[in-house]
């Protein structure tokens, strides 16, 4: 079977690579023929390890159904991290009121005009309990109008394999229903941070005993106001560490790694956050170590997306018979 797929709010290709690695394993072929994504850096990286691919900008400029129709080649599936800060509980949740919250509208226009075989969105948890669920609740029914669309799924990264607490909502949907389609199960397979980290670690990656001394102070304090913020410190047997977020290139605060007593913690390398997140040590990181914070921290867990997408490609199989797959 071979799929054609785009890639919007693209990243640096989290879920294509997840999905590429899901059709190796099913033997099947993926091939990607458009990809949207505004931040430079971000193209950088996906065409490194990419090569050349149709990139196109903003998508927020196709906004007809006709400048979609002449803009988007042919495809059979959707793939979309679109914007989280406005549903994040880290951003100020604007919701639809944040015009980044109004892509969504975006990629429900593209699904109404191009009319693919199957979706797979992806967004914070948080997304399922935005203004009281109103939120998901309406764009439920905005992609139930032409889609089969189950229930979505809050998945954690450390259920699949991966040393991260990371929960991500995903929502999928299929043109047509042939059956149930189900989320992928658990794997409960044991982890530990020791596995994602990497020898010889240059000494740069060690944090000042000035920041040192920050990270404690406001550790203590928010003890005493009786909440748990503060940084994170782990070490090679720790199963999970927290959520890496975009921000990790400001402190490190999140994750810091015990370096030995009366010794400062130090930050994951740029390698160490790719593993977290999944990704193979063949993906190529040709940017610099702040940018490549920034792109895995904002990354999805590929590891997540690659069970997901064995889902959909199964599920796609079965209903091939009855489906137009794009030529």
């Amino acid at each position: 079977m071979n799929i054609k797929t785009i890639d919007l709010f693209a990243g640096i290709g989290g879920i294509c690579v997840g999905f590429k690695l899901a059709s190796s394993q099913l033997k099947s072929k993926i091939s990607n023929v458009f990809t949207s994504e505004i931040n430079k850096f971000c193209i950088k990286t996906y065409a490194t390890n990419f090569g050349p691919t149709n990139f196109f900008g903003d998508i927020a400029q196709l906004n007809t159904k006709n400048k979609i129709s002449k803009t988007i080649p042919d495809f059979d599936i959707l793939l979309a991290g679109f914007p989280c800060q406005p549903f994040s509980m880290a951003g100020k949740r604007a919701g639809f009121d944040d015009p980044r919250g109004g892509h969504f509208f975006t990629i429900l226009n593209i699904l109404k005009a191009k009319k693919p075989k199957a979706f797979l969105l992806e967004n914070v948890k948080h997304l399922k309990k935005h203004d009281d669920g109103k939120t998901l609740k309406l764009m439920l029914k905005k992609l139930r109008k032409d889609f089969y669309v189950p229930d979505p799924q809050i998945l954690n990264a450390k259920d699949f394999g991966l040393p991260q607490n990371r929960e991500r909502i995903f929502i999928v949907g299929f043109s047509k229903k042939n059956g149930l389609f189900f989320f992928p199960k658990i794997i409960n397979k044991k982890t530990s941070l020791g596995n994602i980290l990497e020898k010889n670690v240059k000494k740069t990656y060690t944090i000042s005993k000035r920041l040192w001394e920050g990270h404690k102070k406001r550790k203590t304090n928010h003890k005493k106001k009786g909440n748990g913020f503060g940084y994170g410190l782990f070490n090679k047997k720790s199963s999970h560490s927290n959520t890496l977020s975009a921000r990790y290139y400001k402190d490190g605060s999140e994750i810091l790694i015990y370096r030995g007593k009366n010794k400062n913690p130090r930050m994951l390398t740029e390698r160490e956050c790719a593993r977290l997140q999944g990704f193979p040590d063949t993906f190529k990181i040709p940017v610099s170590r702040t940018e490549a914070y920034k792109q895995f921290g904002n990354s999805v867990p590929v590891n997540v997306v690659k069970k997901i997408a064995t889902q959909m490609l199964k599920y796609l199989n079965k209903n091939v018979n009855s489906l137009k797959i794009a030529s």
